[in-house]
């Protein structure tokens, strides 16, 4: 069966951290891919196979373009709510599956069970999703291994030796985003996996100070972690992150100190390979803590 064979996959929140991957993995799998992004000049940085499609989930009948023939859809929600469910409507109308990447908004743990505004989107999206007769399989990562450049980076680049961060004793299951995007392309194309509910985590339960730690090794420099206050860390935060994102965050710190994270064994189920570790992760972006 050739390319021309295989019906497309739209993969929306293309230009982001795992969509981009996604793109990648599937036109590495042979899988045609159609790449939904709101603005032209995004597609510059898109891989050169991939069929771009300027479209918008707050506007749902942009898409229409980019579903005509897909035959399955990668769907991020980045957008306000007020569309999702007419745009699950739409896709319901053109694809046969979907492909949710979604949060553990459901696992019985304390990190998770936090009043989250993200979390109540993602289950009405889910909602939605079973109302109709999609394929739809949904994937939970838990904390992205990533996150870490957004809030350590800055500051390790700076030459700083010391990383202030609030609940350093908070323990996480850092997952690597490559291996969520594998999980992705291979649900998308397996039949297997259909019905699906899966939480994506690192192998390993650590700590804010422990992954500090990992970061330092990687750089082959002793980087300490120093305890911020909540209160601080408001005030950092301050005009750059909406406060509810920093109340939530808090909230699940202090409920994860002291409880080993939540880790689960689906990415080594499904790819038949164990996920990445943290200290595997940060070996190989050793960059992103150097390079200004």
């Amino acid at each position: 069966m050739n390319q021309t064979d295989i019906a497309p996959v739209l993969v929306t929140g293309a230009t982001g951290r795992v969509g981009r991957l996604v793109i990648g993995q599937l036109l590495d799998a042979g899988v045609p891919v159609r790449a939904l992004v709101r603005r032209p000049e995004a597609a510059a940085t898109l891989p050169a196979k991939a069929e771009v499609f300027i479209g918008d989930l707050t506007v749902p009948g942009s898409l229409e373009p980019a579903l005509k023939g897909a035959g399955a859809v990668f769907l991020v929600w980045a957008a306000p709510p007020r569309t999702a469910e007419t745009v699950i409507e739409r896709l319901a109308a053109h694809v046969r599956r979907v492909v949710l990447l979604s949060s553990p908004h459901k696992t019985p743990h304390p990190f998770f069970q936090q009043p989250n505004p993200m979390a109540e989107l993602h289950a009405d999206i889910e909602r939605f999703i079973a109302a109709t007769e999609l394929e739809a399989t949904i994937l939970r990562p838990g904390m992205f291994a990533s996150n870490v450049k957004a809030w350590w980076a800055p500051a390790i680049r700076a030459g700083q030796a010391v990383v202030r961060w609030p609940y350093g004793a908070a323990e996480s299951a850092p997952v690597d985003d490559r291996d969520i995007a594998a999980v992705a392309a291979r649900t998308l194309q397996q039949d297997d996996h259909v019905g699906g509910d899966y939480v994506l985590t690192g192998p390993e339960s650590l700590t804010h100070a422990a992954q500090v730690d990992v970061i330092g090794a990687a750089l082959g420099r002793r980087i300490t972690f120093e305890e911020m206050t909540p209160d601080e860390f408001r005030g950092l935060c301050e005009g750059t992150v909406p406060s509810s994102a920093v109340d939530m965050l808090l909230a699940a710190w202090s409920a994860a100190v002291g409880q080993p994270a939540y880790v689960t064994t689906a990415v080594a189920d499904i790819l038949g390979t164990a996920p990445r570790t943290f200290r595997q992760w940060a070996t190989d972006h050793v960059a992103a803590f150097t390079t200004r």
